[in-house]
């Protein structure tokens, strides 16, 4: 899932390759004719070929894009026609050419297009004329530097020109130019010898993917176009996979794109989103830039290219409608199109325009949940020790942190590469310290998903469910949050489309750990030194060191203690707590203490209190003076509890019917009044509009995910 390596040879130092052939040439010579059939031919042949299509006046610099393309292709085609070294463009674009060749043995080869060799090498003839007129423009310069400067380029013009003259070339004087395009091809794949696609980075753990949307790329059958949709959370492997498959396959195709970082860009800076537009619609139609700064006027533009060509687009991090809107449109696609979409939000594309025109493409989804334990363990060897397994010694340190980082690719990389060559007593350091705190940059990948949801009740539903619900019913959940005013059924729905919750086996709300991590971490930034000023304590050494000192405030919405979750030995004193340590947190809606002995009155506590869990409760029957006017669930199983006061039933309406549930059926039992045998194979649970009443379920509702690692 993570860019291990570049498997490639002396060009290694180039990050992405994105071309094999560049095209340089002088467009008045060579452009509606010769070049164009061979850069036709090119394609054809499969071969990703740079052409630009704009022409720019004498003495223009060369344009980023160009140095950009010299650089990021394997080999570049020189058409030395007659007029070529009129234009200092082209004459700058050799210079970079060449300067590549000696650097990184790229392939150079030059075409004499009706000229002669040593007209080249020597600049006679028409390479005289320009090299004249480039010497009297520099002769005209009245500016010192700047003349120096011009002298000091013709001076790499004339030797680039003797250098790519002594180059092995094609001449084309007397052949047939298709002959001759037919024979630079051949060259070019001679030369260029092992594929693009064979200089790929190494991926682990992704051989599935990659075989599957390789399949999806290739099969042909489809008589529309096709979206493939990679879903999953911050760092999974979205970009690293589609960036393979794209270098794999995108030669296949008339046209390719593959923009990065989309939604990243249109948040940074200004008119991103038409920058966006601009290179997208350049990379498929090779025409002339628009000089349009209207995103509309250029989604229209770009909807004209892409109904007329097959082309292959990856539009990586897409993070909302407009973007998707803005660079697809909603148009029909040329039939056999393929476009791969990454996000962070499932629900995104079969949203968008697109499938409202009249042909919709077909669409696939791929969620990326991350690695298997063994791929897991391989990654973060291959970073941490330069191996596929751990050093001696290292065995068990190696499968903590691999249990900690849950699969995820990108925390695998930065945890095994932070680790390098550290001794063990680090590592079981690290291990502790991730527990408290997250490496600050998982911290920034994994936030990005968080941020990008859209409302703050999802962000107030996250924040609840990492630090209390993770592990418990889906139904119990939104029956205690929606008391507290969460609108839990868009922000569930939300979540789960960001690949920050899921739905696990029994309805049970599931979280990535690290995910969890994240959320409870935003919550500890509240007040990092002062956990009584946090707005939830999930903590259980916190929890009771908040209780011990009576110092919570009224900003603490939720508490958890479960007494069995600490260490008795790190503890000082009496293991008794009072409820006045409830009383100034006037707010309070959640409150779980688990095997917690308290003494005083149960007045105290908030009246705002939506869910009160007291697992292994020591009283025979629930405390007067507990105020249960606005909670909606009591959790009491695992209690000693033998009766329930009646006098509940008459003041709030708390007893309607009885539901008995065992492990295999539920069954519904009307009742007037009630009787609780804890001993009872059976659960029972209370349930009425305002309450719902859960006793002795056998099955512990808590999951344990706070235990410390093994």
């Amino acid at each position: 899932m993570v860019l291990l390596t570049e498997i490639s040879s002396s060009s290694s130092s180039h990050a992405y390759d994105q071309y094999d052939v560049f095209l340089s040439f002088r467009g008045i010579d060579t452009r509606l004719g010769f070049t164009n059939n061979l850069y036709e031919a090119l394609v054809d042949a499969n071969l990703t070929t740079f052409l630009d299509d704009e022409e720019i006046d004498t003495g223009e610099p060369l344009k980023p894009e160009l140095e950009s393309a010299i650089k990021s292709s394997r080999a570049s085609i020189i058409v030395l026609s007659s007029n070529y070294a009129s234009s200092t463009w082209c004459l700058d674009e050799l210079v970079l050419i060449l300067d590549q060749k000696r650097s990184f043995n790229r392939i150079v080869i030059p075409i004499f297009y009706h000229v002669e060799p040593t007209h080249v090498r020597k600049q006679l003839s028409s390479f005289a004329e320009a090299m004249a007129k480039h010497k009297q423009r520099m002769d005209e310069e009245t500016d010192a530097e700047k003349r120096s400067e011009f002298a000091q380029k013709m001076e790499l013009w004339k030797m680039a020109l003797k250098e790519v003259a002594d180059l092995k070339g094609i001449d084309a004087k007397g052949r047939k130019e298709t002959k001759l395009i037919q024979e630079v091809v051949a060259e070019i794949h001679s030369r260029l010898g092992v594929p693009l696609s064979n200089s790929l980075p190494l991926l682990i753990g992704m051989d599935n993917d990659i075989q599957f949307i390789s399949s999806w790329l290739t099969d042909a059958s489809s008589h529309t176009a096709d979206i493939l949709t990679l879903v999953g959370m911050s760092g999974i492997g979205k970009t690293s996979l589609a960036k393979y498959v794209f270098r794999l396959h995108s030669r296949k195709f008339h046209k390719s794109s593959f923009i990065e970082g989309i939604n990243a860009r249109c948040n940074e800076r200004f008119n991103g989103l038409l920058k966006l537009q601009k290179q997208l619609h350049q990379d498929i139609s090779r025409k002339n830039p628009l000089q349009v700064n209207d995103v509309f006027v250029y989604t229209s533009k770009i909807e004209n290219a892409l109904a007329r060509k097959r082309v292959f687009i990856v539009l990586d991090d897409i993070g909302s409608l407009d973007q998707l809107d803005a660079l697809l449109g909603n148009k029909d696609l040329h039939p056999g199109s393929k476009i791969i979409i990454t996000t962070k939000d499932a629900s995104l594309t079969e949203r968008c325009a697109l499938f409202i025109s009249q042909v919709q493409p077909n669409h696939k989804k791929v969620s990326l949940n991350g690695l298997s334990w063994t791929k897991s363990l391989e990654l973060l060897c291959i970073h941490a020790f330069r191996s596929q397994e751990p050093k001696e010694g290292y065995k068990e340190v190696s499968e903590k942190l691999v249990k900690y980082c849950d699969g995820h690719p990108l925390v695998l990389e930065v945890l095994g590469k932070s680790l390098h060559q550290r001794d063990v007593a680090y590592w079981e350091e690290c291990i502790k310290g991730l527990k408290k705190e997250p490496h600050s940059c998982i911290k920034k990948a994994l936030k990005m998903s968080i941020d990008s949801l859209p409302f703050n009740n999802d962000k107030d539903l996250f924040k609840y469910v990492a630090c209390f619900f993770v592990g418990i019913d889906r139904d119990v959940t939104e029956t205690i949050l929606n008391a507290c005013d969460i609108n839990t059924r868009s922000g569930i729905t939300n979540l789960i489309d960001r690949c920050l919750l899921s739905i696990g086996r029994n309805n049970k709300l599931m979280m990535h750990q690290l995910v969890q991590e994240m959320g409870r971490d935003l919550v500890r930034q509240e007040s990092p030194d002062k956990p009584w000023e946090r707005s939830r304590l999930w903590c259980h050494e916190e929890s009771f060191k908040v209780l011990k000192q009576k110092n919570g405030t009224e900003n603490v919405l939720g508490l958890s203690l479960d007494m069995r979750m600490l260490e008795k030995e790190q503890l000082s004193g009496p293991l008794q707590l009072k409820t006045y340590a409830l009383s100034k947190m006037d707010n309070l809606k959640l409150l779980q203490l688990n095997f917690v002995e308290m003494s005083g009155s149960y007045k105290n506590i908030s009246k705002e209190l939506r869910w009160l869990c007291m697992h292994g409760f020591h009283f025979k029957s629930i405390p007067s003076g507990l105020p249960m006017e606005n909670m909606v669930v009591l959790d009491m199983s695992h209690s000693s509890i033998v009766s329930f006061d009646m006098s509940y039933s008459k003041s709030h309406r708390f007893v309607n019917r009885l539901k008995t549930r065992d492990m295999d059926s539920l069954q519904m039992v009307e009742a007037d009044n009630i009787g609780i045998n804890p001993q009872s194979s059976s659960s029972a649970l209370v349930e009425n509009p305002d309450v719902l009443s859960i006793w002795n379920i056998q099955h512990n509702l808590w999951g344990e995910r706070d235990a410390e690692l093994d």
